[in-house]
């Protein structure tokens, strides 16, 4: 099993981005994104879940996840970026049924990505 993410770069603040993330070999009831910024602790970001979509309260009304079943990826469209969003981007998965207490927990997830570098300048 694979989750191969993409899409990050370097952007202005106030620009958007969207990231990707595809998986081979095994499709996921519960997709999440997750980010470290330089010195810092990975962070969640969001998660969807049978199509609930859960948000750290940071993010929310800028960032949007979404998945596309038949393709097995999920995205997040990321608005109005801050220079304090930058970190690298990891997408996570996990076939079980996480309790939504449970979603932000790294732990949680049992598959990872490689991540992809987000550079917001101000």
């Amino acid at each position: 099993v694979q989750l191969q993410a993409s899409g990050g770069g370097l952007v202005q603040a106030g620009d958007s981005l969207r990231l990707s993330c595809a998986a081979s070999g095994r499709t996921f009831r519960t997709w999440g994104w997750f980010r470290q910024a330089p010195g810092k602790e990975r962070e969640f970001v969001a998660v969807i879940r049978a199509g609930n979509t859960y948000y750290a309260d940071s993010m929310k009304g800028r960032f949007t996840i979404s998945r596309d079943n038949a393709k097995n990826t999920v995205a997040m469209q990321m608005n109005n970026l801050k220079p304090e969003d930058t970190g690298t981007y990891f997408c996570a998965a996990t076939m079980n049924h996480v309790i939504v207490s449970r979603l932000p927990d790294r732990s949680a997830y049992d598959f990872w990505g490689q991540g992809t570098l987000v550079t917001v300048s101000s």
